[in-house]
Formats: C-alpha cells, structure tokens, sequence
C-alpha cells in the first residue's frame, strides 16, 4: 500500500531577537564591566596623583635645602677684603636695620638666626610659629658691570675692596685704618678704592642681606605653609619678602661652632641656639662670628590632601638648643609629609678661623 505524507502549505512561523530578560542580563553584565573599568581608570588617576603630589613634595625638600645651601656657602664673602680684620660688634645686629651705620655694623657677622623664632626680627611678616629664622650676609660673587651681572642701581647697596698698598696713598691700605679698607655704603660718590694698580677703581659688589623663615602662607590666607626671603631691597632702604618654596612647613638650623683657641675652622660643637648656649655665654656675639657650618633640617608637606591618610609619624628634626632630639608631630591631618636635611661648611669663615 502507498502512503503518502502532506504538508501544510503554510509555512510554519519561526522568532528570531532577544528576549527582554536576556537584554537585561546583557546590560548588568556591560554595566558591571563598565563599572570596573571606571575603578581602574580613578585608581590609577588616584595613584598618579599621588606620585606626582610624591615628586613634588621630595623636590620641593630638596630645592629649599639647596638654595639655603648655596646661600650659606657664599656667607661672609666679602671680594678681596677679609672681615676677619673688622672688630666683633657689641651686641646681635638688627638684621632689619638698612641704614648704612647698620649694614656696617652687622657686617663681620655672616650668619645669625632665632631659634624657634624667638625674638623674630621686626621686618617679618606671618612667620609660622616654632620655626627659625636665619640671617645671611655676603656681598655678590659678580662684579657690577661684568658679563651677566647685575647693573648699577641707585641707592642699592654695594661693597667696594681696596687692593692699594702704596705707601703713598694714605687713604687706603697703608693707612693703617682698617674702615679705609673698604666701603659699604649706597651713595656712588663713595666708592673710589683702587685695585692693585692704585690708579684703576676697584670692583663693585652688590651687599645682600637674606632672611629665611616660614610663613604661615603662601598668598594671605591660603593656608599653605611656605619658605620665604627677605632680602635687602635694591633701593637699599627696605627688605621686601619673596616666596621661595610652597610646602615647606617648619625649618630648624644647627650651628657648628668654632669654639678652638685658636681657632681651627672646624666645628668644635653643634647648637640649635647659640645666643643661649652656656660656653658662650660671656660672649654670644663671638659664637656667631665662629659660626663655620650648619646643620639644616627641613620638613615638607604635600599641599592638598590625601583621601583616606592620617598622618600619624613623627618626624626628627635634629637636635634642640638642650641637646635633646627635636620631634615633630603626630599632626593627625591628612597631609603627607617628607623630612629633608643637609651639612653645609661656612667656607668663608671656616677658611679664615683655619690655620
């Protein structure tokens, strides 16, 4: 028997597509992808942040270290003439006085400071609180008028060495006067020393007075501690202060003294404070001037915030003016920081205290 089998002769209806739980699956699935990426993506941004907020802080230690450095380096340089023939003044010179009576005054003394900020000279303004301040004094490496150097401004301070020791010349060397030596002064008239000829004027040199401290701010008020300068104002009648190093948030010198009779050119001793050290005490003028080296401490802080970090170390920062370690903190804030710290040689007054 044949059988035959027939179809419909519609065809049968086929779906095709997602259906609607399948899409939502597919899209939790892209968002959790989504989200997990975009983790990745702020913590990496977080992480670079933070290196880069990192560098900067360790540079910035660095860069106050080495312009303080360099500064103390020059300290008591005086071109030809040697201050080691000027009298050791009675008192601490008033680093904010800028009358030319009063730059002379201080001028045998290259370094002075104020431990902890005691006593802050007056020319200082927003000095934060437990820091110290350091005076330093030199005249100019460059001669007025050389290649690259600064050119003459009136009023400006400048420093003029006499090398004429002509027997004939009263007014200089062999004079026997040790003020007819030299002059500091800010009046151009004034400067008419020779070199060694006796006939050609003698280089000038611009005076500084530099002041390091801390101030509370970098701009008024906006919280970010920062080294600045004060420095002998160019019209030779003022200091104006001048931001160095944001970030820099306490300083702390140590002075090595020369305390050797006679005298080495090495330190003998380390002081925070030698106003107040005892074997200085019958002369505190004396240490400054024997002032050889310095010990520099410096501490950083970012200046934003860390999300999620407390800052909880404690930072050394040498030694107080009692000998005992200087500690720092826990500050509990959630700002990172970096201690920075350095042995400079007073060359000037080391070379001129060795034998």
């Amino acid at each position: 028997m044949l059988l035959v089998c027939r179809t419909s002769g519609r065809a049968q209806a086929q779906q095709f597509g997602y259906t609607i739980i399948e899409l939502m699956i597919a899209i939790t699935i892209s968002l959790i992808i989504l989200a997990s990426l975009v983790a990745i993506f702020a913590n990496n941004s977080r992480t670079r942040g933070e290196i880069e907020r990192a560098n900067q802080q360790t540079e910035n230690g660095r860069y106050a270290v080495q312009l303080i450095t360099d500064d103390l380096h020059n300290a008591g340089y005086l071109a030809e003439f040697n201050p080691a023939l000027l009298p050791t003044p009675a008192t601490k010179p008033d680093p904010c006085d800028t009358s030319v009576a009063g730059l002379n005054s201080a001028l045998p003394i290259a370094v002075q400071g104020y431990d902890n900020g005691a006593g802050a000279p007056a020319c200082l303004t927003d000095v934060r609180a437990g820091t110290d301040i350091l005076v330093v004094r030199h005249a100019s490496t460059c001669a007025v008028g050389s290649a690259g150097c600064d050119v003459t401004v009136a009023n400006a301070a400048y420093f003029q060495a006499s090398g004429c020791n002509n027997t004939t010349n009263s007014t200089e060397l062999a004079s026997g006067n040790v003020a007819n030596y030299f002059v500091l002064d800010t009046n151009a008239a004034s400067f008419t020393l020779h070199q060694k000829d006796c006939a050609t004027l003698a280089n000038q040199y611009q005076y500084r007075t530099n002041i390091y401290f801390v101030a509370n701010n970098d701009n008024a008020g906006d919280g970010i501690p920062t080294l600045k300068r004060a420095e002998l104002g160019l019209g030779g009648n003022s200091f104006s202060i001048v931001p160095l190093v944001e970030g820099v948030e306490n300083l702390q010198i140590e002075y090595g003294l020369d305390t050797s009779v006679p005298t080495a050119g090495t330190p003998a001793v380390y002081t925070a404070d030698p106003d107040n050290y005892v074997p200085c005490a019958a002369s505190p003028i004396t240490c400054w001037r024997n002032t050889v080296a310095a010990k520099i401490n410096i501490l950083t802080r970012n200046t934003t915030t860390t999300q999620g970090y407390v800052d909880a170390k404690v930072y050394t920062l040498g030694l107080k003016a009692d000998g005992t370690v200087n500690t720092v903190g826990p500050f509990s804030d959630a700002y990172k920081r970096h201690t920075s710290e350095s042995v400079v040689t007073l060359n000037n007054t080391a070379g001129r205290n060795s034998p």
